[in-house]
């Protein structure tokens, strides 16, 4: 609302106006609506998939448990220096493409960084989600499915009629923690590229880093307003989504 911290002229919305017509805000934006687009789906049902799995287990499913959460306590450093010699021109990912007759690619400074960003992340974070779609899972009566299959409904109908509703409360909350941590994401990029990174992982927090290096405080506190204002959106959006869902169920 001002023009800078000493003058603290009132220039009303101006702005944001200079904001949303800058090309590193706007793709800085697009990357990271992107990024969650991608990730949200694909975690939610991976980790659904993981949590199914290992509900039916027999054997081994504590030790299955521990693993798939384990990179929740691996520090972020050695996370991201896994996935660096993951990704490296010369690494594990160029090794096994190579078998196959490609190329070798230097993944992170290329259109495909956003995919290797997902994939780190999912890998990151799918065990918190499958935590929680396994005590979801765990807390579904038994008898709604007996009596389904007693009344002839097959595995598409159980899920729809039973799983996905009784379910739903949880995805609501799985969705909302994701996009909340998605906007996290800047830390793992930063220290896989860099301040100034590949254009297709070049997200809004990379855009207000660089403006605080840059002491442009005016676009700074405007790019941090919008993004809290949109997330709010988004979880008043899915918090009234799961209020119907829930009167639904009732």
């Amino acid at each position: 609302m001002i023009d800078n911290v000493l003058n603290r002229k009132f220039v009303g919305l101006a702005n944001y106006c200079v904001l949303l017509k800058s090309s590193s805000f706007l793709t800085g934006c697009g990357n990271t609506l992107r990024f969650i687009a991608i990730f949200i789906p694909a975690n939610l049902v991976l980790s659904f998939l993981i949590a199914s799995a290992l509900n039916k287990a027999r054997y081994c499913a504590d030790m299955l448990r521990m693993s798939f959460i384990a990179p929740l306590v691996i520090p972020v450093a050695s996370v991201v220096a896994f996935w660096s010699l993951f990704f490296d021109s010369r690494g594990v990912l160029n090794q096994i493409t190579g078998y196959f007759g490609s190329e070798a690619v230097d993944w992170l400074n290329s259109d495909k960084a956003i995919y290797c960003v997902v994939l780190l992340y999912i890998w990151k974070n799918a065990g918190y989600s499958m935590v929680m779609f396994l005590a979801g899972l765990q807390n579904i009566p038994a008898q709604y499915y007996e009596a389904a299959e007693i009344e002839g409904a097959n595995a598409w109908d159980r899920f729809r009629h039973i799983t996905a509703v009784y379910l739903s409360p949880t995805t609501f909350f799985i969705v909302i923690i994701s996009i909340i941590n998605s906007f996290k994401i800047f830390r793992e990029i930063y220290l896989l590229a860099g301040s100034y990174p590949n254009r297709s992982i070049y997200t809004i927090q990379h855009y207000m880093n660089n403006m605080f290096h840059s002491l442009d405080y005016q676009k700074l506190t405007s790019a941090s307003f919008l993004t809290v204002l949109v997330i709010y959106m988004f979880v008043v959006v899915l918090y009234s989504v799961e209020r119907k869902v829930g009167r639904y169920i009732s």
